[in-house]
């Protein structure tokens, strides 16, 4: 009898920022032989699509102070499926290794001797500061990127002395819930009142804002234009390059790659 265990495996795939066009060819070949597909809720309805109709879809949406199942819960589920013969695709929105927990999932793996593979994808820091033509890095206002997480616990013990500031460019995932309570920290901290900062709303689907304003009015600034995730917030001189008209072009999406 075949040992279905052993032809199982997990791959980690990358959605991207958004965009359904902005998924690598590998990730649209592993999407197409899906057995299961567990997914995140920030990952968009056009990348979904892609999906084929025989795989089954499990959603494990997290957030803020409401997950729909626990991180060591995603670990044994993707196990098991695997262990079952199954070809599982944990499908991330933007990258997996960035702030998507998939160290924890690959452990999880590892330890189950299960087979799996990461896929990287655009993260949402690059694909966002692309939409908006805002570089990360310029050579006449950055040479250093720093990235964070906003929403996380011990906020005010953590030491963020010199993520920002000239030279520096600091992209701040998460973090529009806590808006108020990180302008607060970066000014404690040492950073000026007076520093650019730029919102991303919803980087490179249609609809996409940017907001642009000063570190001190940050939590004024999501207040006032009703900010809501998936948004990231940019420290930093480069929070004033980019042309915000640009982000007209995302209505004219190219089709998405398939092999």
């Amino acid at each position: 009898m075949e040992n279905t265990a052993k032809s199982g495996r997990v791959l980690l795939v990358g959605a991207g920022p958004g965009a359904a066009d902005l998924l690598t060819l590998r990730a649209v070949r592993a999407l197409e032989q899906a057995d299961v597909v567990v997914h995140d809720g920030l990952v968009g309805a056009d990348v979904m699509a892609l999906v084929p109709p025989a795989a089954r879809l499990v959603s494990v949406a997290k957030r803020r102070d409401r997950h729909t199942m626990q991180q060591e819960a995603i670990g044994d589920l993707l196990v098991a499926e695997a262990l079952a013969g199954n070809i599982v695709v944990r499908l991330k929105g933007g990258d997996p290794f960035i702030f998507g927990r998939g160290g924890e999932e690959v452990s999880a793996c590892y330890a189950a001797g299960v087979s799996v593979e990461v896929i990287p994808g655009i993260s949402s820091a690059m694909g966002g500061a692309a939409a908006a033509l805002m570089p990360l890095t310029h050579r006449d206002h950055a040479s250093i990127v720093s990235f964070v997480a906003g929403e996380c616990r011990g906020l005010a013990d953590q030491n963020w002395v010199g993520l920002a500031g000239k030279g520096r460019t600091l992209v701040i995932y998460m973090g529009v819930t806590g808006a108020y309570a990180i302008a607060e920290k970066l000014i404690a901290d040492g950073l000026a009142p007076d520093t650019p900062i730029a919102i991303l709303e919803r980087a490179t689907l249609p609809g996409m804002r940017v907001l642009r304003s000063l570190l001190a009015d940050l939590g004024g600034l999501v207040a006032r234009q009703a900010v809501i995730s998936p948004a990231l917030i940019i420290v930093g001189d480069v929070a004033t390059l980019g042309d915000d008209a640009a982000i007209s072009n995302l209505t004219k999406a190219l089709p998405c790659p398939v092999s």
